[in-house]
């Protein structure tokens, strides 16, 4: 029998989230913790199938292993599968209708694991639909010290690879005779796994790979595209090669970022709509009428519009990849895009796949002659932002501020599907007052994350820094917004005269970055220099100009 008369309660709340099981692994997210959920997860499926898989990172091998003894221990028959990317577990899932468990901690830095689940079916599991339930099951065997066993359990190995090579082609097959030389950024993580498989099948690609070797210390830069700062070589190479464009995979592959043939970021909204047309083109084709796109509430308003026009039908969505499935499987939807750059596919089982909308991106550009660059722009016409991150002390009552101080305009529109969302629109008026923001929390940070959109660019920094300055320093006695005081230290060799970047807010100054390659701006005499690609930006007044000069 066990001693656990001095063992303290086990506590997982603090790595199962949302949506996944995340942590520091070793310290966090231990061999015994990744036993007891797999016990846990085999628990709730009661025994049934099962196929697990990791990424590249250093802890996986041996945390999925663990996993996988629980599993068996509580009867289930498991398929280990290895190295895969969490599309190519989904596609397992899918095709043998088994449940699924993939070891990844997405783009988290390189001390991190964690694990996605999924039902038979790549059908989601969160916190309302079995990962409390799990996370119950694994602390009661943690505080126990054993699991028992159940018969029946096994385990064999799997290779899933040529059957995801296959349904990716399968679903969207590239058929132009263009032919495309495409740089991709693996950042040593699983797109160097899969990417050759797929561009093997497709000879009108050239790949000039980047870290494509695996290795989960990320010894280039971190595997989140997403941060402008790891997109620098990508857009790099593009220029330096010609290529006809770039994508960038995040750690596990199911995140595609896309940059154009001069190196500019493609925003996620472009690529929602792009694949969007198409999608609802192939359905009406086959004589679906209306067929209905999810897209959540932060996707740029022209994502709407596109799929209007395209004819078909948006369902609006709250942040989250298991309300996006569960939305699209309720409606039958074809698509779903987020702005995080997460695109899902009906014919994908619901499932989000990276690999999946860079082939759309491929495809589309494989039947035109001219560059990515036109081949999006008619997907963005509007000015955004992009996400703004604040830290507060209490985001309800920052929240709060901001509705008061919206509330006492007219023609303004407040929405709390996801957060709060408040518009001011009319197509039939002044383009200069055409914007809208969303303003919601984060789950797991005391963040508030702001978007902005806007129909011209000085309207969208002029809302941007009134929300702002409400969030960060509340409305001063006349009404007018607060700004926060700005840093006093000037950069060696500015005069002490000349407006710099140390000029403005510094909310405002955080959040700065060269629109040409995102790359950080630093201060100059009466201007911000690039340290990615060396352009200037004036700064007039302590406002920056933020087009480029020669």
């Amino acid at each position: 029998m066990t001693d656990t008369a001095h063992r303290p309660a086990p506590d997982l709340s603090g790595i199962v989230k949302a949506y996944d099981v995340r942590g520091v692994a070793g310290e966090q997210l231990t061999v015994e913790v990744a036993r007891a959920l797999g016990a846990a997860f085999a628990d709730l499926l009661d025994a049934a199938p099962l196929i697990v898989a990791h990424d590249m990172r250093v802890s996986s091998p041996e945390l999925s292993r663990a996993f996988v003894e629980g599993a068996v221990r509580r009867g289930s028959t498991v398929a280990f599968a290895g190295l895969s990317s969490t599309d190519q577990l989904y596609c397992a899932s899918g095709l043998h209708d088994a449940a699924g468990a993939m070891f990844t901690a997405s783009h988290n830095p390189a001390p991190d694991n964690g694990i996605k689940m999924c039902r038979p079916g790549a059908r989601p599991i969160g916190r309302d639909t079995g990962l409390q339930e799990i996370r119950r099951g694994a602390e009661a065997y943690l505080a126990a010290g054993e699991i028992p066993e159940r018969a029946g359990g096994s385990r064999r190995d799997v290779d899933t690879l040529e059957d995801y090579v296959d349904t990716m082609l399968r679903l969207v097959p590239i058929r132009g005779d263009r032919r495309l030389r495409v740089v991709v950024d693996a950042a040593n993580a699983m797109g160097g796994h899969t990417v050759p498989a797929v561009v093997r099948r497709l000879p009108t690609l050239e790949i000039i790979p980047l870290y494509f070797e695996l290795d989960g210390t990320f010894p280039n830069h971190e595997a989140n595209p997403l941060d402008p700062t790891n997109l620098r070589d990508l857009q790099a190479a593009v220029r330096r090669e010609g290529a006809d464009l770039g994508l960038a995979f995040d750690g596990d592959a199911d995140r595609c970022f896309v940059v154009d043939e001069k190196g500019d970021p493609v925003s996620p909204s472009a690529v929602t709509a792009l694949i969007a047309t198409r999608e609802i083109a192939r359905a009406r084709a086959e004589g679906e009428d209306r067929p209905a796109v999810v897209a959540n509430l932060v996707s740029s308003r022209h994502v709407q519009e596109a799929i209007e026009a395209a004819g078909g039908r948006r369902i609006r969505s709250q942040v989250g990849h298991s309300l996006i499935k569960a939305l699209m499987a309720e409606n039958s939807a074809i698509f779903g895009g987020e702005h995080s750059a997460h695109y899902y596919f009906r014919d994908f089982f619901f499932a989000d796949s990276g690999m999946l909308a860079a082939l759309h991106v491929l495809a589309a550009l494989s039947e035109t002659e001219g560059p990515l660059s036109e081949l999006v722009a008619e997907h963005s016409p509007y000015v955004s932002s992009g996400e703004i991150n604040s830290r507060v002390e209490d985001a309800q009552a920052a929240r709060d501020l901001v509705r008061r101080h919206m509330e006492t305009r007219g023609g303004v529109q407040i929405d709390d599907l996801d957060g709060m969302t408040v518009t001011h629109w009319d197509d039939a008026g002044d383009p200069e007052q055409n914007w809208w923001f969303s303003l919601r929390s984060s789950n797991t940070e005391p963040l508030l994350r702001l978007n902005v959109e806007a129909a011209q660019q000085a309207t969208m920094e002029r809302v941007r820094d009134e929300v702002l300055a409400l969030v960060r320093g509340g409305i001063t006695p006349s009404g007018s917004p607060a700004v926060t005081d700005a840093p006093t230290d000037r950069p060696a060799g500015v005069a002490s005269g000349a407006p710099t970047g140390a000029d403005l807010p510094g909310w405002a100054r955080e959040s700065l970055r060269c629109p040409h390659c995102g790359a950080e701006l630093e201060d100059a005499a009466a201007s911000l220099r690039c340290r990615g690609c060396d352009r200037s930006y004036d700064v007039v007044g302590g406002v920056p100009r933020l087009l480029p000069q020669d």
